[in-house]
């Protein structure tokens, strides 16, 4: 089952994404309807107004969630590609939800940087609120997964050993299109500009999805709606000789199989 937030001419609606149409939930977006603990069975059964898939306006997955928390340094390969050794623990930081755009939405280039990167990465939705989980209560509280850019300000990211500054400018995060429950997650890639820049199994991570919703929940309660993004494998810009960066006009192309696509391109910050 797909899942989403799309605008409408009122605002937004949360919707299911069937073959041939997008079928209205009852509620405003994502995040209401996963509030409700009979998220599961409203959705599959919604009968509410129908909308066609050409065309339609995704929001933000989840527009407002309490909590965005990213994982840092969590692709394998690319750990001791860099000659680094795996980590014991997440290194986990967070974004704010003014930093969130929809799967179509331009992306905003972070005012005053000159080393915008690109990081395609799986994102967990929770569906479920949990405190201290066992293994298998935090698997129970996913809802299903997404795809996330990291898109990141590199100068700004090192300017000090905290990473914020750099990760959560405003209208610099595309989500979506859509939450899909039920699928095994397979390849990651990044495209920019037509070039595949990134390209991993996400099987290759240190911390898969419920290690990380376990490991998380020890230190603060995980509601429905919040979005963990998991990290991202080898291939980002900075990294590159010589470096490469995002510029106005460049077009990112970020895919999880079986979850799906983000297309975004980035635009001068007003």
């Amino acid at each position: 089952m797909k899942l989403a937030t799309v605008r409408t001419a009122t605002g937004t609606a949360a919707v299911r994404i069937d073959d041939d149409a997008a079928v209205e939930l009852d509620a405003d977006d994502l995040g209401v309807l996963l509030a409700r603990p009979d998220w599961r069975s409203a959705a599959e059964t919604a009968t509410g107004a129908r909308h066609e898939l050409a065309g339609l306006d995704y929001a933000p997955l989840v527009p407002k969630p309490e909590k965005v928390l990213c994982v840092g340094l969590n692709y394998r390969t690319h750990i001791l590609e860099m000659g680094r050794e795996l980590p014991e623990y997440p290194a986990l930081f967070a974004k704010f939800s003014r930093a969130l755009v929809g799967a179509h939405d331009p992306v905003e280039l972070p005012a005053g940087s000159e080393q915008v990167d690109w990081e395609a990465e799986l994102g967990v939705v929770i569906g479920t609120e949990v405190r201290h989980a066992t293994p298998v209560q935090a698997a129970a509280a996913i809802a299903g997964y997404t795809v996330v850019n990291d898109v990141t300000a590199r100068d700004f990211q090192y300017r000090s050993v905290e990473w914020l500054q750099g990760k959560t400018f405003e209208r610099s995060t595309p989500v979506g299109p859509w939450l899909v429950t039920d699928v095994e997650p397979g390849d990651i890639s990044c495209e920019v500009d037509g070039d595949v820049v990134q390209k991993a199994d996400t099987s290759d991570l240190v911390f898969g999805p419920a290690e990380l919703v376990a490991y998380i929940s020890r230190i603060i309660t995980l509601v429905p709606g919040d979005l963990i993004a998991t990290g991202t494998p080898g291939g980002v810009g900075h990294a590159r000789r010589p470096p490469r960066y995002l510029r106005e006009g460049s077009v990112v192309v970020t895919r999880v199989e079986g979850v799906g696509e983000l297309r975004n391109v980035m635009v001068t910050a007003n």
